[in-house]
């Protein structure tokens, strides 16, 4: 089967499903704080099963799309994601523990529910990985949401794609991993390989074990650069007041 038929295989209903409300509360059909037509009614305008229209719903809650009302309905929220607490506060360290618990277990589970078709894609994504640029870190990500949407849970894939869109997309976090990226190639070659094969394996003790070890080594490389970083704004700081100083024993002279 030819890479994007299996593309093609992996981009579920429900995810398809979920992109259309999202056009439709953007174009304003479904504006913030409106209520969203029942699971019957949406699912007959879009054309698509109860099902599909309920596994959207869930990813769309948890990405902070919609909110659940009990008794009364769903209803667009009045802050979208978009318009929520600035991306410039989020920490790279504080996300990467979030991402460590989070994709270890969508490893775990992926291990248990993942297709021929999915490990498929997870080989060529892999692959990709091997080479330079931004080919190879598009694979990374990739590699990792394939392993969230085999978890077989919207939920959980939903929470790894927004962790990913953070740390793509936030100011600091962007700062720290694309110094850690320059490093490591070889390393993180390898956890991934391990992450697949026991995935492959249909381990999921082994495959939660070894997504933890590639987060444990990324942390180790966070700590290293930002000890880099702090050891270079302590020199240069050094190096201005022997300037200051030199100045001011210059002008004494003069």
């Amino acid at each position: 089967m030819e890479r994007g038929q299996r593309q093609k295989g992996m981009d579920r209903r429900y995810q398809r499903v979920a992109r259309q409300i999202i056009a439709l509360i953007k174009s304003g059909q479904f504006p913030p704080g409106a209520r969203l037509p029942g699971e019957r009614e949406l699912a007959e305008q879009l054309g698509v099963s109860r099902l599909a229209v309920r596994e959207a719903s869930i990813a769309l809650e948890a990405q902070g799309y919609i909110a659940v009302k009990t008794g009364s309905g769903v209803y667009v929220r009045s802050r979208l994601p978009s318009d929520q607490a600035s991306l410039s506060e989020v920490d790279a360290f504080e996300l990467t523990t979030v991402r460590a618990l989070i994709e270890a277990e969508a490893a775990a589970l992926a291990a248990l529910n993942m297709t021929p078709d999915a490990l498929a894609l997870l080989d060529d994504a892999l692959q990709v990985m091997s080479g330079q640029g931004e080919a190879a870190e598009a694979a990374d990500e990739r590699f990792h949401l394939i392993i969230a949407e085999s978890s077989g849970s919207p939920i959980l894939e939903a929470f790894v794609r927004t962790l990913w869109r953070t740390r793509n997309e936030a100011p600091r976090v962007v700062q720290v991993y694309s110094q850690v990226c320059k490093s490591g190639f070889e390393d993180r070659i390898q956890e991934h390989r391990a992450v697949l094969d026991a995935i492959r394996a249909r381990d999921p003790h082994a495959a939660r074990l070894a997504m933890r070890r590639h987060f444990s080594r990324l942390f180790e490389a966070m700590l290293a650069a930002e000890e880099g970083a702090a050891i270079a704004q302590l020199q240069q700081k050094a190096l201005e007041q022997k300037h200051r100083f030199e100045r001011s024993v210059q002008s004494s002279l003069t």
